[in-house]
């Protein structure tokens, strides 16, 4: 079973852990960037929904929030989503779309 819910504070290590898995080849991000990623999700602007089966990190999706226009009010913007590849086809990547949603 998939299980999805936000990241906060330490918590955030294993979706950004998937993040540089998928999006820079296993290199970490520079700490700066990492503690403006922390203070952006306590501020309320990202959201990191991270997945889980049987406890293990298995996909991740960052949500950014800014006005907008069209809806007048808040919009929500998927940055990142990711699914490990040993974890694909098994229902992880739909449950992050419907906990966006």
């Amino acid at each position: 079973m998939i299980e999805v819910a936000p990241a906060y504070g330490a918590e955030l290590a294993d979706p950004l852990r998937l993040l540089e898995e998928s999006l820079r080849d296993g290199k970490p991000v520079p700490e700066d960037f990492a503690r403006a990623l922390r203070e952006a999700v306590e501020a309320g602007h990202l959201e990191v929904l991270a997945a889980r089966a049987g406890g293990r990190p298995v996909g991740v999706a960052v949500v950014s929030y800014r006005l907008g226009v069209s809806v007048a009010g808040l919009f929500a913007s998927i940055e990142d989503l990711y699914v490990r590849p040993d974890a694909r086809r098994q229902g992880a990547g739909r449950a992050l779309l419907q906990a966006v949603e």
